[in-house]
């Protein structure tokens, strides 16, 4: 313990933590955690194991390609990533949009394919670690909740759809989710009983697990009982297809050769799109569990963190890589405490695959394809989407609308939609936020206008719930001027709460206040900008923007000018009982 206290104080030290912070939890292990961390990383690996090679699948590229996805990003964010309980990997809607963008590009020919999945897989590592130097972890906030629920939902149906086929034994004849629906009738005559038996069992096995002992690893039960049945009866005497022979490959050399270098000019737009729903995602997950454990964790630092892990990825052959909330929550529940918990589940993934592959080659597709349907289930949550109707319609025809735009034009084009769409009701916001006029209670008090609370008068109080920008100084103006003129009463000052609206120094919106004080001055009414008043003040002093000082004033805050407004009628009332 001497020894790393003394490390700790050594400034090489400092600069290695803040490079590779997982560092600090293997230094300061306690060993009374070991016992957890074990269990929970040998539940994180039993998970881990079927969803991966179905993951796999989803993708279009060998059930391989899975597990190198799981060992070399679980070690590199163990000890990059700020969060005790993440758990990296594989997950359902990241497989999905990536499959979406590599099929059309590679077509049939499935090294083309792996090879453009190891390509956006790295360029998308390389987006994050870009956006991490750039300390963009607010792009955590970028997707709405709305926008996230709504996405969740269409390409949680889209996975179901697509799986059909796999767990019923026939093929789509249609690329198109919405022709496949609507064709899916058709292919009842070509259902093969054999597979839907499979499958069916499967899911008995499941939800059973789930029920009777919760934190059993129900995936892995299921794929092992239905492997030795694969094994034992030999499911491919009744056409029921299984994974086949598969082992350690990697892509040769020889076939990067041949790539055509300008198939990534098609990746570029969506690596970007698929690293931001990477992180958010991610970053969902980070601070739930981090909120319920009680510790912080670092947004850029774990941009940082998805990035190499998604270098590491592709670089072993794998593809893209998230935040898990179901294998954390595994993690969780079991009670692991630190990112050990990685570290031991990549090393049990590890030994499957030197030890142990030629067993998984008898894992029948169709286990693979429920176990993506039940994940996919999970996932669906339209009682939020109704919820969103009674709380708040915006959100709820934003969500709405991204989940039937992912299932009518494609999780690509779904998801670009969806961003706009949260981008342009924001600005709308801005444009046109909303505003109050307020008053005064009984008690002194500032609130909104209500019967309790009444105005002032001569003077109108105003507070706009937006920050002050070049694109609605106008907008502004005119509301405030529009109050003034349909006042029933003579206005003679005009209070404007300046603290949230007054933000930042810009020249647009102080010219746009010198052209207010002078439409005021029309009027003889007195503007008085309250709160932020040193600041003001010297905003325009640096501005060069003088005005008349009989018709502007500047505040300390509301209290103080409705102070100063009521001092000033009852002057007027004096002066005006003084007269003979």
């Amino acid at each position: 313990m001497v020894i790393m206290e003394k490390l700790r104080n050594r400034l090489f030290f400092q600069k290695l933590l803040q490079w590779v912070p997982g560092l600090e939890n293997f230094f300061s292990y306690r060993k009374e955690y070991l016992s957890f961390d074990i269990r929970a990383g040998l539940s994180v690996a039993a998970v881990s194991l079927p969803v991966s090679i179905a993951y796999a699948e989803l993708t279009g590229v060998g059930a391989i390609a899975g597990l190198y996805s799981t060992i070399l990003p679980l070690i590199a964010y163990a000890l990059f990533g700020s969060s005790k309980q993440l758990i990296v990997g594989p997950d359902t809607a990241t497989c999905a949009v990536v499959a979406a963008v590599v099929i059309p590009l590679a077509a049939d020919n499935v090294v083309l394919r792996w090879q453009l999945v190891i390509i956006l897989t790295i360029m998308i590592g390389i987006w994050c670690l870009v956006a991490g130097k750039l300390r963009l972890g607010a792009l955590a906030d970028l997707l709405s909740r709305p926008i996230l629920i709504g996405l969740l939902n269409g390409i949680s149906i889209t996975i179901i759809i697509d799986q059909i086929a796999k767990v019923c034994g026939f093929k789509y004849d249609y690329a198109s989710l919405f022709e496949r629906i609507i064709h899916l009738p058709t292919k009842l005559t070509q259902i093969h009983v054999g597979t839907v038996c499979i499958a069916f069992f499967t899911l008995m096995i499941l939800i059973a697990v789930k029920k009777a002992r919760p934190r059993w690893p129900a995936p892995l039960i299921a794929v092992v009982v239905m492997t030795f049945f694969s094994w034992a009866i030999d499911f491919q005497r009744y056409n029921i297809k299984i994974i086949g022979e598969f082992s350690n490959e990697i892509i040769p050399f020889s076939s990067w050769i041949d790539f055509d270098p300008g198939l990534m000019r098609e990746l570029v737009v969506p690596s970007l799109n698929i690293a931001v729903i990477c992180f958010i995602s991610m970053m969902i997950t980070v601070r739930s569990f981090a909120a319920k454990n009680n510790y912080d964790t670092n947004a850029d630092t774990e941009f940082k963190a998805l990035g190499i892990a998604n270098i590491v990825a592709g670089l072993s052959h794998g593809f893209v890589v998230s935040g898990t909330s179901s294998r954390t929550a595994v993690n969780d529940v079991s009670g692991g405490k630190t990112q050990l918990v990685s570290i031991i589940a990549a090393v049990a993934i590890a030994m499957v695959v030197l030890f142990l592959l030629s067993p998984l080659q008898y894992i029948p597709t169709a286990v693979l394809g429920i176990i993506l349907i039940y994940s996919s289930w999970s996932l669906i949550d339209i009682k939020s989407i109704i919820r969103f109707f009674k709380l708040n319609r915006d959100a709820f025809y934003l969500s709405l609308t991204t989940l039937i735009a992912v299932l009518l034009i494609g999780i690509i084009p779904g998801m670009a939609l969806a961003v706009l769409l949260g981008l342009f009701l924001f600005l709308r916001r801005v444009f046109r936020p909303t505003d109050q006029l307020l008053g005064v209670d009984a008690d002194g008090r500032i609130h909104s206008l209500s019967n309790n609370v009444m105005p002032i008068d001569n003077a109108i109080i105003y507070r706009f719930n937006s920050p002050l920008t070049y694109f609605n100084i106008a907008y502004f103006k005119k509301r405030l001027i529009n109050l003034v003129d349909e006042a029933p009463d003579k206005v003679s000052y005009v209070v404007v709460d300046a603290i949230p609206c007054f933000t930042y120094q810009d020249v647009s919106v102080l010219l746009g206040i010198e052209e207010l004080v002078r439409a005021l001055k029309v009027r003889d009414t007195v503007l008085i900008l309250a709160g932020r008043r040193k600041t003001l003040k010297r905003w325009f002093k640096d501005m060069n923007i003088h005005m008349d000082k009989d018709y502007i004033e500047f505040s300390y805050d509301l209290y103080f000018a409705v102070k100063m407004l009521q001092s000033k009628e009852h002057m007027s009332d004096a002066e005006e009982n003084d007269e003979p």
